[in-house]
């Protein structure tokens, strides 16, 4: 199976596992390191709901514990069939720390998928070339 497929088959199985008692709103996350890793990720709410952290997030910190920080791709999905849904804006800050040039799929519960780009997702992005410059 290719990286690709098999990357999107993760996120859909992260989806899966949301503990999301409060929202009913899974969402599966499945990031691609530059040494063809793949790591998941998915939503874990708290009833102190600023406490949650988003399936996006939760693969990037899974990802840096098992010694990973660059990456190449990330696919997301959520349980809505009828449209492409992105990460939200915290989690796109998140990725962009990692860099600019990720490949994003934004992924249906059947598997169909837009690609599209970090870079689209988060234009005039704050990164972490800002702070060198200071």
């Amino acid at each position: 199976m290719s990286s690709f497929f098999l990357l999107v088959s993760k996120c859909l199985q992260a989806r899966d596992m949301a503990y999301c008692p409060y929202s009913r709103f899974p969402v599966g996350a499945a990031i691609l390191t530059a040494d063809g890793a793949i790591i998941t990720g998915c939503n874990v709410e708290n009833a102190s709901y600023g406490l949650t952290v988003c399936a996006e997030r939760t693969a990037v910190q899974r990802a840096v514990v098992e010694g990973h920080t660059r990456f190449t791709a990330i696919a997301v999905t959520c349980d809505i069939k009828d449209r492409f849904v992105g990460p939200c804006g915290a989690c796109r800050q998140v990725l962009m720390e990692f860099g600019s040039d990720w490949i994003v799929y934004l992924t249906k519960p059947d598997g169909s998928y837009k690609e599209t780009s970090l870079s689209e997702l988060l234009p005039l992005a704050f990164s972490p070339a800002h702070l060198a410059k200071n």
